[in-house]
This record gives structure tokens, sequence and C-alpha cells, in this order.
């Protein structure tokens, strides 16, 4: 029961960036939005399901899915503000990061 109220959360977190996410208008209050489901939605989604499964190799995959999510999250979350700022002319191109 206490897994399933997990999942349950990490959808809600999922849900409530996804809505909000199309109502805002700008491309870095999106990212955000992203930022949080990669912090708290992803890995209370992955926790919840790992342990309403057990110690498997499903809850191992599950678990090397929700790291690397987590690994990778913020460095694409920078590469599209970058790309964003250069498109809308906050930044230079040739500036360092």
């Amino acid at each position: 029961m206490i897994a399933w109220c997990v999942v349950f959360a990490g959808v809600a977190v999922m849900v409530f960036c996804a809505v909000v996410a199309a109502a805002v208008p700008r491309v870095f209050d999106r990212l955000h939005l992203l930022t949080a489901t990669t912090s708290f939605g992803a890995p209370l989604i992955g926790v919840g399901l790992m342990v309403s499964q057990g110690w498997t190799e499903a809850s191992a995959m599950i678990a090397v899915t929700v790291f690397f999510t987590m690994l990778s999250a913020p460095v694409v979350s920078a590469a599209t503000a970058r790309l964003a700022a250069q498109h809308e002319g906050l930044v230079d191109e040739s500036s360092p990061s």
C-alpha cells in the first residue's frame, strides 16, 4: 500500500508539472518544472515500483534508469537553457558558459 502511495505521489508531481508547463509561456519557466519532475517525480515513481516489486532484476533496471535520468537531466536542462538564451539574444554565442 505504501509503495503505491509513493508511486501516486510521483505521478502527481509529474501531472502537476505538465499542467503548469502547458500554462507558462517562457521556456525558462518550463525548465524549472522539468527539474521538479526529474528530481522528485521520477525517483518517487522508481522507488515506489521497486518497493512494490521487491528486489528483482526489474527493480535493478528501474534503479539504473532512475539513476541515469537524475544524472543526465541537469546537463540536458543546462544545455537547453543555454541554447534558448542564445536564441533569444540574452547570451552571446561566443561567450563562455
